[in-house]
């Protein structure tokens, strides 16, 4: 967001720390902590904790007191409560799935960054009335992919965006490679089974291979 001076981190400096982030579903708190030294031992420092268990909201405390190279934040957020929750428990930016003016609006005068999911420009539009220029595209695939954020790039070529939904070993490297797209969100370097099986040496060689994989590109303070 242009000139917001209470963000801890600006959303771009978010985006820009790596090129994949990890869509976390944490159904034992147990994992949280093991699963965070996992994806950072592979290259993947930006964590999204997504809301979507009962047990979310201790799992971004434990990952922010736990491990603080971490930057941890949270997913799934779709109302001022979430963001108030996830403010509290430490995580430093947060994720929408799409926006409201409310939302909007709170995030704007709060402390952490929040990236709002858009799928239309008219969204867009709306995002960038309050003062908003990094989104996450969500559900990217479903939404028109690779081609719609092509089209989305001529008439808005100052926003920046992390596409979410669907994304795959087998197309994350076709978002990248787009002028508009920052970095991208999956959840295929951290599947469910892997995470109850607590294999987490396989869950750090999919995320070397993901990072490699994205090539060179400005990861920040990662240093690779």
């Amino acid at each position: 967001m242009k000139n917001n001076r209470n963000w801890m981190i600006p959303s771009l400096k978010v985006l820009k720390e790596g090129p994949i982030v990890p869509v976390i579903v944490i159904k034992r708190i147990e994992h949280a902590v093991p699963l965070a030294h996992a994806l950072l031992r592979g290259g993947i420092r930006v964590l999204e904790i997504t809301l979507r268990s009962d047990v979310a909201v201790e799992a971004i405390a434990r990952v922010s007191q736990e491990v603080p190279e971490a930057m941890v934040g949270a997913g799934t957020v779709v109302s001022t409560q979430d963001l108030e929750a996830v403010t509290g428990a430490g995580a430093v930016f947060a994720i929408s799935p799409g926006l409201t003016p409310r939302l909007l609006l709170a995030a704007s005068q709060g402390p952490i960054a929040l990236i709002p999911g858009i799928s239309t420009a008219s969204e867009l539009m709306l995002g960038m009335e309050m003062g908003y220029t990094e989104f996450k595209f969500f559900p990217a695939e479903a939404a028109g992919g690779v081609r719609m954020l092509k089209s989305i790039g001529g008439p808005f070529p100052d926003i920046s965006f992390c596409p979410t939904g669907g994304i795959s070993p087998a197309n994350f490297t076709d978002y990248l490679s787009l002028d508009n797209v920052v970095c991208v969100g999956g959840s295929w370097v951290v599947p469910s089974r892997l995470i109850e099986e607590e294999a987490w040496d396989r869950i750090t060689g999919l995320a070397k291979d993901a990072v490699a994989a994205a090539g060179k590109h400005d990861f920040g303070m990662l240093g690779i």
